[in-house]
């Protein structure tokens, strides 16, 4: 391995990563004294990434083999990616020559899972919660593994992962700065609900019940919508841009399925009232303690099931005809949830006071001084 070489970060996958990243980066380049390589798979990725980076010290962007243009880059909407596998191979001779490899997703971890790599590759988390993929044997081939707490740890531990590879940094995305709204669109201010559905049928509401709570909401009158489903929902669920047709004129509601806003924290950070099923954004969600409502579509025995904790933290909506009305009272009975909204965030996110990207920039340090 080149003692000189450059720490790279893979930039690789979905926009929805790059919150979970960024942050990283600006924290090991604050003294300017490592080189730091960040591989883009498109444009998109590229003219955020080169926006915010203008000024940080050392710091390179760089276009991975087959890298993608893509029209309309500037409002940071989820690309088109090139496939990842044939890109980690042909990116391979540049990573080996990096002093480590940081990356978000599971997928680049198959070139260490595969390959007897000098180069020591760094995952770090995206998203937090019950459900989380902690049992994939790609996470075994990093050399170390940074999640939000000790809890998150413990899961790990749990599961025979070397202590000494897996540290609790801190929620790295509570440090992102660069949101892209502040102020929604809506005409009258009423109460808003983000509406999140997880992309997974089995962990979903989407499938059974997502059309019937999105216009049952809209047509109501009494709330504002965010309709901000998972990215890759539309992957399996290519009807769910037909429902956000049919809403997206109405003056209360607001949808996005593409752009950088459902990624960022900016809608976590402006609704009033979460709605959803399994998906991680309402973690992020609740570093502010405010109501929530869970769908169980599904008809799911889930009390007493850890990877149902959330649910623990709002009302469960077991019928779709009781969507209404437990939206309606999420903000009387709030403060029967309050105390156990803020233990269940704090135990999954660890620090959100700032200084988690310091840590993972201090694990990584550690890292290099012991490899060089």
């Amino acid at each position: 391995m080149n003692r000189q070489g450059p720490v790279a970060f893979l930039f690789l996958g979905e926009t929805l990563l790059i919150p979970h990243l960024y942050p990283i980066v600006e924290a090991l380049a604050a003294d300017g004294d490592v080189a730091i390589d960040l591989w883009v798979a498109t444009s998109v990725h590229e003219t955020l990434l080169t926006r915010w980076s203008e000024g940080l010290a050392g710091v390179r962007i760089r276009r991975v083999p087959g890298f993608r243009r893509i029209a309309g880059a500037a409002d940071g909407q989820n690309p088109p990616l090139p496939p990842k596998i044939p890109t980690l191979l042909r990116l391979l001779p540049h990573l080996m020559r990096a002093r480590a490899a940081v990356c978000a997703e599971q997928t680049s971890l198959w070139l260490p899972r595969v390959l007897p790599l000098r180069t020591p590759f760094v995952k770090t988390s995206h998203g937090v919660g019950s459900m989380s993929a902690r049992d994939d044997p790609r996470r075994r081939a990093a050399a170390m593994m940074m999640v939000p707490s000790e809890r998150e740890r413990a899961t790990y531990l749990d599961r025979g992962f070397d202590p000494a590879r897996v540290v609790a940094t801190g929620y790295v995305k509570a440090s992102f700065r660069q949101r892209s709204i502040t102020t929604l669109p809506f005409a009258e201010p009423r109460p808003t609900i983000l509406y999140a559905p997880h992309w997974q049928r089995h962990r979903s509401s989407w499938w059974a019940w997502g059309a019937d709570t999105v216009r049952r909401i809209a047509q109501d009158g009494r709330w504002n919508l965010i309709f901000a489903p998972h990215q890759r929902l539309a992957e399996g669920a290519p009807e769910v841009r037909a429902v956000m047709d049919e809403v997206r004129g109405l003056p209360n509601v607001h949808c996005d399925m593409d752009g950088f806003a459902m990624v960022d924290g900016s809608y976590t950070a402006a609704a009033d009232i979460y709605l959803g099923d399994t998906s991680s954004q309402v973690i992020e969600f609740l570093q502010r303690p405010r109501p929530c409502v869970f769908l169980n579509a599904g008809g799911v025995e889930w009390r007493g099931d850890p990877s149902y904790a959330q649910w623990t933290c709002g009302e469960v909506v077991n019928d779709v005809g009781d969507l209404l009305p437990m939206l309606a009272r999420a903000p009387a009975v709030h403060d029967s949830f309050a105390a156990i909204q803020a233990r269940f965030a704090g135990d999954s996110l660890g620090d959100t006071r700032g200084s988690a990207p310091a840590r993972a920039a201090r694990v990584i340090r550690d890292l290099l001084d012991k490899r060089a």
